[in-house]
């Protein structure tokens, strides 16, 4: 078996999807892990990019299917989480309005971030590093922040905190360890960054969140493709067998060895 077919294997992608069913499937799975937990529902941080939409999506037909099914309700809490001003934020808005989520709340995390960067900077001093925090280093402390404002919220609504991550991230670890990877549930893995965008169109997410660039959001002008320095469409066409270029395919590889730690078991002795 070649390194190609054994990461395929490990993240469970299918080289073509039946949308309908895979959405239904996905969507019992959130019913059952609901019941299961005695959670009274689901929350979804919405970012304005297409993972996010389609995972809430699936939480309302889920929490919907729910409600209908046991006559009491449960719920969606649809969060949005901007760093002082999103330039997108509308588009956050157009998924919860697309998919008539009720509940929903702002909670912008720029003032936490701060005053976590400038402690971090602080304890800097005191090391003898006299330097500001780093770009990536300030990136992930704001991923950080927006998963502790999740789950205190999901704490005093009892609710699941769903999370985005699905093969196309899980292969190259794009995604913050104890950030937005520090969730309870995630209904799009063994889904590729393509087969995500078929569900987004079959659940009818608003098209300029569909085509848009995907970014993690953690700086301006912060593209995952430009970052990762390899496009979604030869990310997929890996994870769904088909032949790429050498290249990609090392460069592939080569973020999924590094980044075995965010997806394995916190090792014990």
């Amino acid at each position: 078996m070649s390194l190609q077919e054994e990461i395929i294997a490990a993240l469970g992608v299918k080289p073509a999807i039946d949308v309908e069913a895979e959405v239904q499937k996905r969507v019992d799975f959130l019913k059952s892990y609901v019941r299961q937990a005695g959670a009274q529902g689901l929350l979804i941080a919405i970012s304005g990019g297409v993972d996010s939409a389609v995972a809430a999506g699936l939480c309302k037909r889920a929490t919907d299917e729910l409600t209908a099914e046991e006559g009491k309700e449960y719920m969606t809490l649809g969060v949005f989480q901007p760093y002082g001003e999103q330039e997108d934020i509308e588009h956050s808005y157009a998924v919860a309005e697309a998919f008539g989520l009720t509940r929903k709340v702002e909670t912008n995390i720029e003032e936490a971030v701060n005053e976590i960067a400038l402690e971090v900077e602080h304890s800097l001093k005191a090391l003898g590093q006299h330097r500001h925090i780093t770009h990536q280093g300030k990136g992930n402390v704001k991923a950080r922040t927006r998963m502790v404002m999740q789950y205190a919220l999901a704490f005093e609504n009892n609710l699941l905190v769903v999370g985005t991550d699905h093969a196309s991230e899980a292969i190259t670890g794009f995604y913050t360890k104890w950030g937005d990877g520090a969730v309870d549930i995630t209904p799009l893995s063994t889904l590729n960054k393509r087969q995500v965008r078929q569900l987004a169109v079959y659940l009818g997410v608003p098209a300029e969140v569909v085509t848009k660039a995907p970014t993690a959001g953690l700086w301006p002008g912060q593209t995952d493709e430009t970052e990762l320095g390899i496009t979604y469409d030869e990310n997929s066409d890996y994870l769904e067998g088909k032949p790429v270029s050498p290249e990609a395919a090392e460069k592939l590889e080569r973020y999924y060895k590094r980044t075995a730690h965010k997806r394995n078991v916190i090792p014990g002795i």
